[in-house]
């Protein structure tokens, strides 16, 4: 005796409601960033792809579309790009293109870069990583794009430190040190205050390719926080990052200021219709929570407070 499967598509009642994002997430593929007169940097990416689903429809057809989206992906990534998040543009593009149902199509990647440098006081030669942010969204009006990156550093808590200080004054003062005398050291030899490893994030998106340098970005994030850290670390450099630091301590919000400030100067370039996103969480020391702090704001907001 025969049994037939039943039909489940007809069996399921009709959908109304339609969704924004149904897609996969964790693809990882290879991908060649080319250079001018320098070998292409080799990433391993992982990939985030999304379409909407309208009312009328009950899925995408995960399992079809999986190699649609994987054939996409395989011809975005076959050449190498110079910009990562063009690479996004056009997969996004092509996605909206073979789903005739769909209205937008979102492309996200996130890659370790790794650059070389030099450690701050020893002049060693080693290495940093961030954090590669690129994304696009393509609908028929057209496709914005994003760039970024998060990267890690340190700041200090000037609270924690204006308390050490006040210590200080005051130890000093009783031991018949001249008011003047006090203020020159203090000024001189940064207190001590609690500090934190800090994760800093700036992105920046436009219509169309962002006429950005992703390197110069990375720099903004590292240059944010209190100080910037080396993976390689010899007591003349431990001894620089540490003096920098806590002569530049920050708040979570200060570094959030600090990206915002050194993005308008950077990107003056750019439209007011630039969207600049900024974040800044810290691995607190002394606390069991962490801290945060979050802006994201156009261009154009973001001059006119800057000029006010």
């Amino acid at each position: 005796m025969s049994h037939q499967l039943p039909d489940v598509q007809a069996s399921q009642p009709d959908v109304t409601v339609g969704l924004s994002q149904v897609g996969v997430t964790g693809v990882e593929k290879l991908v060649k960033i080319a250079r001018d007169g320098k070998r292409p940097l080799v990433l391993m990416a992982e990939f985030e792809v999304f379409v909407d689903l309208p009312g009328g429809r009950k899925g995408i057809d995960m399992s079809r579309n999986m190699q649609v989206i994987d054939e996409v992906l395989e011809s975005a990534v076959s050449e190498p790009a110079y910009r990562v998040e063009d690479m996004c543009g056009d997969a996004a593009e092509r996605l909206l293109a073979k789903h005739d149902y769909t209205t937008t199509a979102e492309v996200s990647m996130t890659a370790e870069l790794v650059v070389r440098e030099d450690t701050p006081a020893s002049g060693l030669s080693t290495q940093s990583t961030a954090q590669i942010i690129a994304s696009a969204t393509a609908t028929d009006e057209g496709t914005r794009e994003e760039i970024g990156a998060e990267v890690v550093g340190m700041t200090v808590c000037p609270c924690s430190q204006g308390m050490s200080a006040s210590r200080a004054r005051d130890v000093l003062q009783d031991l018949s040190v001249d008011d003047d005398t006090i203020e020159e050291f203090l000024d001189k030899v940064p207190q001590p205050g609690h500090s934190q490893r800090g994760h800093a994030t700036l992105t920046v998106e436009t219509q169309g390719s962002p006429e950005v340098d992703l390197m110069e970005l990375i720099d903004i994030a590292r240059d944010s926080m209190s100080a910037r850290i080396y993976n390689l670390a010899k007591r003349p450099d431990e001894d620089h990052m540490t003096y920098h630091a806590h002569a530049n301590a920050k708040f979570v919000e200060d570094c959030v200021r600090s990206m915002a400030e050194l993005s308008v100067d950077a990107l003056s370039h750019l439209g007011d219709d630039a969207v600049v996103h900024m974040k800044q969480s810290n691995d607190e020391s002394i606390h069991q929570h962490n801290a945060h702090a979050e802006r994201e704001v156009t261009l154009e907001q973001l001059r006119d407070e800057l000029d006010a």
